[in-house]
């Protein structure tokens, strides 16, 4: 019984690639435009009726009734379609509560194909020998899937520690299978290890106030950058021949299909890069700090209007570009979760003046980068100078260090939440 107070349950997803037959991924394909199309069709139904006759009820008769009626709907199976619903309505909730927009139509080539398993009993997860494990797919059958983790199946798997469903995802690279696991953990003791501050950037993309920068090369190699440049030409060439309205033919649509196994490959690798990172921050220092950026407002276009034309559009472009290729707001949310699992924290920081301001002296001055590299102090009585990057990891550090915390708050703006606070530890 003491055991179990001192545990937490914890949720966290784990995604597979699965190794599907032409047959079986023919089946999870039409699967996957049936949930899509039952969205769709409980999304009209909805709209049309009126309110006093809305109900879960209603809801689930009409799907049933749809199922009967439309032969194709019936591939899916009855337990997804049931997903649908639930997951319909719990948009409908997120966008009463003020967290999303309404649902609305999902097309055809812009959304993600999936198909939900809700039920973990019916997966029935073996392990077949290192590398591969089976599982069992409604309608589909027994599939491979890679094993790279280590799940709670089998004598393992208990009331505490178990799968309770998993969600079928295509992307570029084919079918991934997300498992949905749950476990017991014991609460992490508070992590003894330093604090840390951390300077994100597109030159260096994260520098620490230690002086230890985490940096990466290219996602793609030399081959493959120029088997994409090919590509990304070959398309242009053959979209010359489109007519304005027309579909797309069948061979640039496989050209396009080519330009995204490429970039899905790219942002594979980036995550992976982005896990062990994360990982190893979470795992050596016991308080992250960084700063509060809004990405949003950072990558918006420079092109003005027509009575006042933005300037360097090119330039601010290719910016916006570096930053939304570098991923920072999904780095903070993973080294978030991870250093709570290790039993240290994330803090956030207001970001105006940290890569202006001096280290060592406190002197704040525009123009001290002396390069994109260098910072040099314009104080005469300090003079310092050093790396740019580490500069302003120390300043988010010191910010810190003083108590000047942003902290965010539902329904407030960014002036608002920003708040002074005592730091939790003295240094």
């Amino acid at each position: 019984m003491r055991s179990e107070l001192a545990g937490e349950k914890r949720q966290f997803g784990h995604r597979a690639r699965l190794a599907l037959t032409p047959a079986q991924i023919r089946l999870v394909d039409d699967q996957a435009h049936a949930a899509r199309t039952m969205w769709n069709l409980l999304h009209d139904w909805w709209k049309m009726l009126p309110r006093e006759q809305r109900s879960l009820a209603a809801a689930d008769a009409a799907i049933r009734q749809a199922r009967k009626e439309i032969d194709w709907l019936a591939v899916l199976p009855a337990q997804a379609a049931q997903a649908v619903l639930k997951t319909y309505l719990q948009a409908w909730k997120n966008c009463w509560d003020g967290r999303a927009d309404e649902p609305n139509f999902k097309a055809r080539f812009r959304t993600v194909m999936s198909v939900d398993i809700p039920q973990g009993r019916d997966l029935n997860i073996t392990r077949v020998h290192r590398r591969w494990g089976m599982v069992n797919i409604p309608k589909a059958g027994r599939v491979r899937f890679r094993w790279t983790k280590d799940l709670p199946v089998g004598k393992r798997a208990d009331a505490d520690n178990r799968i309770t469903g998993a969600r079928l995802v295509k992307d570029a690279l084919g079918w991934h299978i997300a498992f949905r696991v749950q476990t017991l953990q014991s609460k992490p003791e508070p992590h003894p290890g330093p604090e840390v501050g951390i300077d994100v950037g597109v030159t260096v993309p994260l520098a620490l106030s230690d002086g230890k920068t985490y940096d990466h090369g290219e996602w793609l190699t030399e081959k493959e950058q120029a088997e994409l440049l090919r590509l990304e030409q070959r398309a242009a060439h053959r979209k010359t021949f489109r007519k304005r309205g027309e579909k797309p033919s069948r061979r640039l649509r496989a050209t396009y299909d080519q330009i995204q196994a490429l970039r899905a490959r790219a942002k594979r690798r980036h995550l992976e890069w982005q896990h062990q990172t994360t990982t190893d921050i979470a795992k050596k220092y016991g308080a992250v700090v960084v700063e509060a950026l809004s990405i949003t407002n950072m990558v918006k276009s420079a092109k003005g209007a027509i009575d006042r034309p933005g300037k360097n559009v090119a330039q601010k472009s290719g910016l916006n570009r570096s930053i939304s290729q570098e991923a920072w707001g999904r780095t903070v949310e993973l080294l978030t979760y991870k250093a709570a699992r290790h039993g240290g924290a994330v803090h956030k920081v207001p970001a105006p003046g940290t890569s202006q301001r001096c280290s060592a002296c406190g002197f704040t001055t525009p123009g001290s980068r002396e390069c994109q590299a260098t910072f040099v102090c314009k104080n005469p009585d300090c003079g310092w100078y050093g790396n740019a990057d580490h500069n302003a990891a120390r300043n988010v550090l010191h910010l810190y260090r003083i108590g000047l915390v942003a902290i965010p708050a539902a329904g407030r703006s960014s002036r608002q939440a920003r708040k002074r606070v005592k730091p939790t530890t003295a240094r």
